[in-house]
C-alpha cells in the first residue's frame, strides 16, 4: 500500500515508517500535523493514512473529519497510545478502518494487513 504516515513525534515517524517499509509497503509522504496530513493526502492521494490522535495545532481526528469529508472512502488507521475508549469510539463513529496502539508496531502491520483484505 502507497501510505502517508502522520505523527508529530519524528521518532514515532521513523519507527512506524522502518516497520511498514519492512513489510513492502511504500511510504508517499510524512506530516507532523493535522494541517499537514490534509493537505498531503489532498496532493499523494496514499491508499492508507496512519494518523496519530494528540498533535498540536490540529489533531488527528479532526484532519480525519476533513479528509473523510473530502473522500469518504479515504483508508484512515488512527495509531495512539491513548487507550481511551472515548477515542476509540469517536474513531469507529468516523469509519476509521481501525484504532491500533502505535508502540505495538506488529499490530500496525497485522491491522493494515486486515484492510488490504477488505478491499
Amino acid at each position: 500500500m502507497r501510505v502517508l504516515v502522520v505523527d508529530d513525534s519524528g521518532f514515532m515517524r521513523k519507527r512506524i515508517i522502518e516497520e511498514l517499509r519492512s513489510h513492502g509497503h511504500a511510504i508517499v509522504g510524512e506530516a507532523k500535523s493535522g494541517d499537514e496530513a490534509v493537505e498531503l493526502y489532498r496532493t499523494l492521494k496514499p491508499d492508507l493514512v496512519t494518523m496519530d490522535i494528540t498533535m498540536r495545532e490540529k489533531d488527528g481526528i479532526t484532519a480525519a473529519k476533513e479528509i473523510l469529508g473530502e473522500d469518504p472512502k479515504a483508508n484512515i488507521l488512527f495509531l495512539t497510545i491513548l487507550n481511551d475508549d472515548k477515542y476509540k469510539s469517536e474513531a469507529e463513529r468516523l469509519g476509521a478502518k481501525g484504532f491500533v496502539n502505535k508502540t505495538d508496531t506488529p499490530s500496525i502491520t497485522k491491522a493494515i494487513k486486515e484492510i488490504e483484505e477488505k478491499q
